[in-house]
């Protein structure tokens, strides 16, 4: 019997090592997760409505870590799910994060997984993430921001730090995106607070700069109603040079819920898909699109008679412009 019980010993003993090794390999990140990080105000927050062609997503390489918990929905802080909005918190809907993740699986190798996490609060100045000054900020908000803040215990940089630690276990942090600034807009040292923010990422979460894009969306512009978009060109240019791995993603032609601030579903899925785009492209995974025209200036083009001395051309609506501005009709009614 008790040769029979040192055996035992002895065969669980020289099994330990494999059991340890296994267990290390499986607890190591998935170097093919892809997880990028989220901050911003209302628009990343996410309220559009999904259009039909969005209503049955359910793919699992798209997942997203919840930052706050969702009773109603069955989900629990700190734990990945498939991307099924909302994937910021309760009440909230689709999102550029969402169109960002879609179009990103779309295209990486089908060996590849997206994950994401989102802390995004509406109407909060970018401060609210500064790790210092957080609470001076927030202490003097209102009080549905603050109920908004309460849900991630208070301090969202904090929140957003704890999840990305837990996310580093499971695969690898490529980036940060951001939609934030209708609070900030008239801000000139906004670009210098982004970059604090950064800063404090790449050191709480030891990420490497020179790695870690930062993209930033660009508000809705004054052709969409847009009362913030002066920032666009007066603020937002900044932000690249005073953080040289910033860069910055186009709102042009992004639809309008029709209101001051915010996009439409469709206006949401542009701006998400250009993130995507640019991501893909930094991280090789998309060539950078170009555009050439090429001139000869020593080749003549079409022949022209040496007695023409002069052209006669009557503007009558602007159709100069090449047809942009329609004649009325009555310039072309017989007899008129």
């Amino acid at each position: 019997m008790k040769r029979k019980i040192t055996f035992l010993v002895m065969a669980l003993l020289a099994i330990l090592p494999i059991f340890k090794v296994s267990a290390a390999a499986e607890s190591k990140p998935d170097p093919k997760f892809y997880i990028y990080l989220c901050i911003g105000q209302s628009n990343m927050e996410a309220g559009a409505t999904p259009a039909e062609q969005d209503k049955d997503f359910n793919d699992p390489r798209f997942q997203f870590m919840a930052a706050v918990d969702m009773p109603n929905l069955g989900r629990e802080m700190g734990k990945w799910y498939t991307a099924v909005p909302p994937i910021c918190r309760e009440g909230n809907n689709l999102g550029p994060v969402d169109f960002f993740g879609r179009k990103m699986i779309e295209v990486l190798p089908p060996d590849y997984r997206v994950g994401v996490i989102n802390v995004s609060v509406a109407g909060a100045k970018i401060e609210l993430w500064d790790k210092d000054d957080y609470k001076e900020y927030i202490d003097n908000e209102r009080d549905w921001m603050k109920n908004i803040v309460s849900q991630y215990g208070g301090n969202p940089y904090e929140r957003l730090v704890k999840m990305a630690k837990l996310a580093q276990k499971d695969g690898v942090i490529k980036g940060i995106l951001m939609h934030q600034g209708e609070s900030n807009s008239q801000d000139p040292l906004w670009p210098e607070r982004v970059k604090r923010i950064y800063d404090n990422l790449c050191k709480d979460l030891k990420l490497n700069p020179k790695q870690t894009p930062l993209l930033a969306g660009e508000l809705k512009y004054a052709e969409q109603g847009g009362v913030c978009a002066a920032f666009n060109t007066t603020i937002m240019p900044n932000l690249p040079k005073v953080l040289p791995n910033a860069h910055i993603i186009s709102a042009l032609g992004c639809e309008s819920t029709g209101d001051q601030f915010h996009f439409s579903t469709e206006g949401m899925r542009l701006l998400g898909q250009r993130f995507a785009d640019k991501m893909l492209q930094l991280q090789g995974f998309k060539p950078e699109e170009k555009r050439t025209l090429t001139l000869k200036p020593d080749k003549l083009g079409i022949e022209i008679s040496p007695t023409l001395r002069g052209i006669f051309f009557e503007d009558i609506n602007n159709s100069l412009d090449g047809g942009m501005c329609a004649a009325h009709p009555e310039q072309f009614v017989p007899g008129l």
